[in-house]
């Protein structure tokens, strides 16, 4: 290939502004790839400038948290001799970034559960089975829809659903809920927890996992990378929104709903229970389906902490 003239060269003659200018123009992260590949100037210019920061966040401004905490986590800085702790630290930087914003899309959607995977308890099996929470109607041909739990006598006994993700990279903003209203039942009393949280994270090997998260081998199997605050629970037959303090970056695509205290007895039997999310879904930004699996391959690599992403966040 021939060298490239600087006489052609628009970053070598306009000034650092009018240069910056023209290529946040750019908008596709595939773009700066091919940009800072031109020449080793072109590529120093990308770096020391910050703009496939720039461009992520544009296009995702909630993961500058995210970013800032894997920038801290991953593999400390190898200065050499060519080189300054300085410029080190802004090719990190960019390789986070550059990862984050190839992998994410800025489009926002809420279908981002594909499975239900587990709950703690259930009380009838599979008429009250968790895989009614992924349906947005109380009612499917005049039959009830709905999880429940198992009746407890202590109404602080906790209750955990696992889902699966459609995506291993993700970045989650809100939780929808909605607590199940027993219409079927005298005074209709609605079935919510006390308090609600919710955990993002991977398993611990990459295998397929499909037992119950109640027993110590499934709670073991996975590593929660980010735990949201607890949110109180209203006992309202209504869809509720729990927006994270920050958005939540969560990589293995996994995510586990805790539900903190039971309120409503039974009359029938006076025990305890939980019905809740006759519907959950998510508001998030995924990742499309190739670059999920190209980020997951090559997080381990770039971040050395096989997926181990340690984070704060959430919106």
């Amino acid at each position: 290939m021939p060298k490239m003239d600087n006489s052609c060269d628009f970053i070598y003659w306009l000034s650092p502004d009018m240069s910056i200018e023209i290529l946040t123009h750019l908008d596709d992260p595939s773009d700066l790839v091919r940009v800072s590949a031109v020449s080793r100037l072109w590529h120093r210019f990308v770096i020391e400038n910050g703009l496939c920061g720039q461009l992520c966040l544009k296009m995702l401004p909630e993961v500058s948290n995210a970013a800032n905490v894997i920038n801290n986590k991953i593999e400390p800085l190898k200065v050499n001799v060519n080189s300054t702790v300085e410029w080190e630290c802004l090719r990190k930087r960019h390789r986070v970034y550059s990862f984050l914003a190839r992998g994410l899309s800025p489009v926002v959607r809420k279908d981002c559960i594909s499975e239900a995977i587990s709950a703690s308890s259930t009380d009838n099996y599979p008429e009250e089975s968790i895989q009614n929470t992924l349906e947005p109607r109380d009612r499917i041909q005049n039959r009830a829809s709905y999880w429940s739990s198992k009746g407890e006598r202590d109404p602080a006994v906790p209750e955990i659903l696992l889902y699966k993700l459609i995506a291993k990279l993700s970045v989650i903003t809100e939780i929808h809920v909605q607590p199940f209203q027993a219409y079927f039942q005298y005074g209709f009393p609605i079935y919510s927890p006390r308090a609600i949280r919710f955990r993002v994270g991977h398993l611990q090997n990459q295998v397929e996992f499909g037992g119950d998260v109640a027993n110590s081998a499934a709670a073991n199997a996975f590593i929660w990378t980010y735990t949201s605050p607890e949110f109180p629970m209203v006992q309202e037959n209504s869809l509720q929104k729990f927006e994270l303090p920050e958005a939540a970056l969560c990589i293995g695509g996994f995510l586990a709903v805790e539900l903190l205290g039971r309120v409503q007895r039974q009359e029938i039997d006076g025990l305890y229970y939980i019905c809740v999310l006759a519907y959950i879904s998510c508001c998030w930004h995924g990742a499309v389906s190739p670059m999920s699996k190209w980020w997951v391959n090559h997080s381990r690599r770039v971040l050395r902490s096989k997926w181990l992403i340690i984070l704060e966040i959430a919106p």
